[in-house]
């Protein structure tokens, strides 16, 4: 029978399967700006055995993944609302301003937002998130302003961006489902055990494969067998006895030993 044929496996052996071995995979969403791959490959170092899907979301959804049970974790923007959750907060972004190609922001290096008064500033978030807002600056219809990975990440045609200085700073956090929350969700089987997510917490946070606080530095290597020994059998050769009298005078220097009356 070939494996496509084989039987679909029935209720009583499913349960069979350890509910720790079915969730041993994590999964997690990060926002647009986001780059994973350091820690996509860190992760596949130190636990290979462990499979790890990622996917993008947007700012709308960075925490619904989270609660619908899609995500085991997610890197969102912050602020967000916290109830419910555990969040670490990573690090800061630049902020830039983006507009139309040509504009007089082109000759500088970076910009002062106090030196914008007269510009127009588009909504992003009412433009239908940053893509569509950077279409709308690419027609000239204003500016917008945005965290530099994600003007980067989107890269809009007929865009220009410079770094701006004097304006509110966003922050890259991660986020997961605290104990009690997990517990009450109705997926709680599917998601992944409390070590593998404290695993890539720490991968995250630059802990070291030998921290004492990861997970995976705890487990006890298994012990190497001793090396048989190559020599063989060693006979050892019996003790002579002494048949003379050991010498007092020898290792004396010349001259050392005392002369006797005659």
């Amino acid at each position: 029978m070939s494996a496509a044929e084989e039987a679909p496996q029935t209720p009583d052996e499913t349960a069979a399967i350890p509910a720790e071995d079915a969730a041993r995979e994590l999964r997690f969403a990060y926002v647009a700006g986001v780059t994973p791959g350091k820690w996509i490959r860190r992760w596949e170092e130190r636990m290979p055995d462990v499979p790890l899907h990622s996917f993008m979301s947007d700012d709308g959804t960075q925490l619904s993944v989270l609660r619908d049970g899609s995500a085991d974790l997610s890197f969102v923007r912050l602020p967000v609302e916290r109830e419910g959750l555990n969040v670490i907060p990573l690090y800061e972004e630049q902020p830039v301003v983006v507009a139309p190609k040509g504009h007089e922001i082109s000759v500088f290096e970076e910009v002062a937002l106090a030196d914008l008064d007269a510009e127009t500033f588009l909504d992003v978030a009412e433009l239908g998130g940053p893509e569509a807002a950077l279409q709308v600056v690419a027609s000239g219809a204003g500016l917008a302003i945005l965290p530099m990975s994600v003007a980067r990440h989107f890269n809009v045609k007929d865009t220009v961006a410079r770094k701006l200085t004097g304006a509110p700073t966003t922050q890259i956090a991660l986020a997961w489902l605290n104990e009690a929350t997990r517990e009450a969700a109705a997926d709680a089987a599917d998601q992944a055990t409390g070590e593998v997510i404290e695993e890539f917490i720490g991968i995250v946070r630059g802990r070291t494969a030998q921290s004492s606080r990861q997970p995976s530095a705890k487990v006890e290597p298994p012990k190497k067998e001793p090396k048989p020994d190559r020599r063989g059998t060693v006979v050892k050769k019996p003790k002579v006895a002494q048949r003379y009298a050991p010498n007092p005078d020898k290792g004396r220097g010349k001259g050392s030993r005392k002369k006797g009356k005659r």
